[in-house]
């Protein structure tokens, strides 16, 4: 048996230093956030910031309570924790309460508990037991599969509670997945999806497909040097540009047009005898239809698939309100051309009419946040308005600023300088955990080390990216920082586990 005094030794003290000083700065900005002229005192647990510190000392004694466990014990329980958790996820969809259009938590009384916090920890536990286990290769494909299963099931499942915030967070795993052998290839490929996605968005479906088309043809130009191919191409994209821009034409006529001369272009390219190796263009071509496929189905996707608030989430990232400026503008210098119909001019105001109902959902919505979070952020200047003297704070112009939002009041208050010490700390935290991780002895320590920095990465970079814009709305808690009980209390399970695990690596056998 252990004494208390060993299980201490080894524990990395510079770590649980930066969580308290992390879930220090999130306790004052809570109280900032949410401070109440009646109820002054810090200590009020009718209060957030009450309540807030209730949390933070049954945060510490849960950390107190892993660091005497065994750490055997999480390698023995991975997956019947991972399995409690999973089932604790089915159950909220039919017992829980729904809060703010999600069915995530379990309510008792006045506590409620969100299950979908803990199932990171509990995927992070199973995934390093089953990339520890004996003859367990990355390159294998049956590895691939089982890791995505271990993955994507709780992914499921929190998507199914209609907390898709929640559900991005495990594309994280794609980092671990990535140090344990993942073929680069993999995340290249995820990475060119988002891309072509945004692109999608902001340009439209033929735009890019012109782009693949162009790019496919001056690859193979430049390989062959054909200028009669080049000539072609140029010919014929240039006649489809120009005869859409000049005539009334369908957009589905644009499409026929398209891939009929894409059609005969690639067939020409193909059958050219003195072409080698027609594997490699086979392949090119397989790839440039799938392209194509997934661009098209990308505005399906978004139109139909995508719910309102998640579609008004992009359009707001990705500029649509100026988008929307811009078009009203331009149909009110068209209305007032001269030779334009009446009937002309009634379909005009009508498009200026619904634009302007667009753009005013837009500002009441998702772009009034954004716009009240740099507002807020950007007025705190170098060194801040001071502690509780920030306006946008003060009079509630964020919401959920002491959840969601909460990085704004540290931006208005503390300005530059306080931001820039909150980063740094998380920063240092990030690069302490891969440390620790790269020295375990053990595949599940490292496996689970890298799960636990990607995470808290993942949730510290959405967190901060959508309150200064660069990111969507999406709702998941910046680490130890956020108001809230079930994302405190997971983190600090989730980062304790791995220092007990470091504390003990020691005593694995190499």
């Amino acid at each position: 048996m252990r004494n208390y005094k060993s299980i201490f030794t080894n524990v990395d003290w510079f770590t649980i230093l930066l969580y308290l000083i992390l879930v220090f700065v999130g306790w004052i900005n809570i109280y900032a956030a949410v401070y109440n002229e009646e109820h002054y005192s810090i200590f009020d647990v009718t209060q957030r910031y009450g309540k807030q510190l209730m949390w933070i000392g049954l945060a510490l004694l849960i950390a107190f309570v892993i660091l005497l466990v065994d750490s055997q014990f999480f390698t023995s329980f991975a997956i019947p924790i991972y399995g409690v958790v999973l089932l604790s996820l089915v159950g909220v969809l039919f017992l829980g309460v729904k809060i703010n259009g999600a069915t995530s938590w379990f309510q008792f009384g006045s506590i409620k508990i969100q299950p979908s916090e803990f199932a990171k920890f509990a995927a992070s536990l199973a995934l390093a037991k089953y990339l520890s286990a004996i003859n367990i290769k990355m390159k294998d494909i049956k590895t691939k599969v089982m890791a995505a299963v271990i993955i994507g099931l709780p992914a499921v499942l929190i998507l199914l509670q209609n907390d898709t915030g929640s559900t991005l967070v495990y594309a994280a795993f794609i980092f671990v997945l990535y140090r344990e052998g993942l073929s680069g290839n993999i995340l290249l490929f995820g990475i060119l999806a988002i891309l072509v996605f945004v692109l999608t968005l902001i340009f439209g479906p033929v735009d890019i497909i012109l782009t693949a088309a162009f790019a496919y043809i001056a690859i193979y130009t430049l390989m062959k040097y054909d200028v009669k191919v080049a000539f072609i191409s140029v010919l014929v994209f240039s006649g489809l540009v120009y005869a859409f821009s000049h005539f009334e034409l369908s957009p589905n006529v644009l499409y026929y047009f398209l891939a009929g001369a894409i059609f005969f272009l690639m067939v020409y390219l193909i059958t050219k005898k003195e072409m080698k190796n027609k594997a490699v263009h086979y392949l090119g071509i397989l790839i440039f239809i799938l392209t194509c496929s997934y661009v098209f189905s990308i505005d399906f996707a978004f139109n139909k698939v995508l719910k309102e608030h998640q579609r008004t989430r992009i359009t707001v990232l990705l500029g649509e309100e100026d988008k929307l400026i811009e078009q009203i503008e331009a149909l009110k210098v068209e209305r007032d051309e001269e030779g334009v119909s009446k009937e002309e001019k009634q379909k005009i105001r009508d498009d200026i009419g619904a634009k302007r109902y667009s753009l005013k959902e837009l500002r009441q919505g998702n772009g009034w946040n954004i716009k009240q979070s740099l507002i807020a952020i950007g007025s705190g200047g170098f060194t801040g308005k001071g502690f509780l003297e920030g306006t946008q704070t003060k009079f509630n112009f964020v919401p959920e600023q002491s959840t969601d939002f909460i990085f704004c009041t540290i931006g208005e208050e503390w300005g530059f300088l306080g931001t820039f010490f909150l980063v740094s700390i998380y920063i240092a935290l990030f690069l302490r955990i891969l440390f620790l991780a790269e020295r375990q002895r053990s595949i599940f320590s490292r496996v689970y080390g890298y799960a636990v920095a990607s995470i808290l990465f993942f949730h510290f970079l959405i967190n901060i990216g959508m309150t200064i814009g660069l990111a969507p709305v999406i709702g998941i808690p910046l680490p130890f920082i956020s108001y809230g009980g079930s994302s405190l209390w997971s983190f600090t399970i989730l980062l304790f586990v791995f220092i007990k695990l470091d504390s003990e690596r020691l005593l694995v056998l190499r």
